[in-house]
C-alpha cells in the first residue's frame, strides 16, 4: 500500500427518484476528485436514487443492480489510476425475489470490487428494504484495507470492532444522518459515534452525510473524516447545502493498535469475559 491517501467526502443533494440526473451527480463528483488527485471518493447512502420512499414500489422504480451501466462509467473513469469510489444506492436484488437493498459498492478501475447490503435499517426504511444477513466486506486496496458500512451500522459497537478486527484501516460509511436536536456545544451524536468508534478501534472512519431536503426531510449535513485515535481530521461546516472535505491521511498507521507500550487496543480485549452472563447482585 502506498503512504499517504487523500480522502474526500463529497457531500452531495441526490434528488428523490431521478435515476439518470443522480447517477450525473455521481459521475462529476468522481470527476472532480480525480481532477483534485483524490484516493478514496465516498459518497451518500442512496445517492443514486434519494431516500424519503413512500413504499417499496417507489423505491423498487429507481433500484439497480451492481451490473449497472453507472459502475462500469465510474470504472472506465479510474482507469489508469489507484482510486477508489465508494456509495450507496438502491439495489435489485438479482435473485429473483424482487427484494431490495439499502446497499453500498466499492469501485476502482477493475469495477465493482464489493458490495455491502444495510443490515441494520432505520425507521422507514424496514418497510422498504430487506436487512442483509451479511457482514460487511474488508477490501484490499492500494491505499488501504478499506471497510464498509452504511448509516445506522455504526450506532452498533459490533460492526466497525469486526471490521477492525478483520484488518480494516479505514472505515468509509455513505450515510443520511437525519436532523435531529443536539446541544449547540457539541456535534451531532451520529459524528460522536463516529470519533468514539475509531478510537475503540484504531482505525480510520469516513462519514459521507448528504444534503437537500427531501419531503421535507433536512439532513445534519455533518460528513466527517475521523484519524485512527478518535479526533476529527477534516469535517463539514453545516448545513451549507452540499460540500466536499478532504483530509490526507495514513492509513497504515491503523495497523499499529498499541496505546501504551504495555497496551493494545485489540490484544487487550477479554472475549472469552465478555462471553459470560453478566451477574447481578
Amino acid at each position: 500500500m502506498t503512504g499517504v491517501a487523500r480522502i474526500r467526502c463529497d457531500q452531495l443533494a441526490p434528488v428523490l427518484g431521478d435515476l439518470v440526473g443522480n447517477s450525473e451527480l455521481v459521475v462529476t463528483a468522481v470527476e472532480r476528485a480525480l481532477e483534485d488527485d483524490v484516493d478514496v471518493l465516498v459518497l451518500p447512502e442512496l445517492v443514486t436514487s434519494g431516500y424519503v420512499f413512500r413504499g417499496a414500489a417507489e423505491a423498487a422504480a429507481v433500484a439497480i443492480t451492481a451490473a449497472d451501466p453507472l459502475f462500469d462509467r465510474v470504472a472506465a473513469l479510474l482507469a489508469g489510476t489507484d482510486s477508489v469510489v465508494v456509495l450507496g444506492f438502491c439495489e435489485a436484488e438479482d435473485d429473483g425475489t424482487g427484494a431490495l437493498s439499502n446497499s453500498v459498492a466499492l469501485v476502482d478501475a477493475s469495477g465493482v470490487r464489493a458490495v455491502y447490503r444495510k443490515t441494520h435499517l432505520w425507521d422507514r426504511e424496514t418497510l422498504v428494504f430487506a436487512p442483509g444477513d451479511d457482514l460487511p466486506p474488508v477490501v484490499e486496496t492500494v491505499h488501504g484495507r478499506i471497510g464498509l458500512l452504511v448509516c445506522y451500522d455504526m450506532e452498533f459497537p459490533e460492526m466497525p470492532r469486526a471490521l477492525a478486527s478483520a484488518g480494516a484501516d479505514l472505515i468509509a460509511v455513505p450515510t443520511n444522518w437525519p436532523v435531529g436536536a443536539h446541544p449547540e456545544r457539541d456535534r451531532v451524536a451520529e459524528v460522536i459515534a463516529a470519533q468514539a468508534a475509531a478510537r475503540a478501534n484504531g482505525v480510520f472512519i469516513a462519514c459521507c452525510d448528504r444534503a437537500g431536503t427531501e419531503r421535507g426531510q433536512d439532513w445534519n449535513e455533518a460528513s466527517v473524516i475521523v484519524d485512527q485515535f478518535g479526533w476529527v481530521a477534516a469535517e463539514t461546516v453545516g448545513h451549507g447545502g452540499p460540500e466536499s472535505v478532504t483530509a490526507d491521511v495514513f492509513p497504515g498507521l491503523a495497523r499499529d493498535k498499541s496505546t501504551s507500550p504495555h497496551n493494545d487496543w485489540l490484544a487487550d480485549r477479554r472475549p472469552e469475559l465478555y462471553a459470560r452472563e453478566v451477574p447481578r447482585a
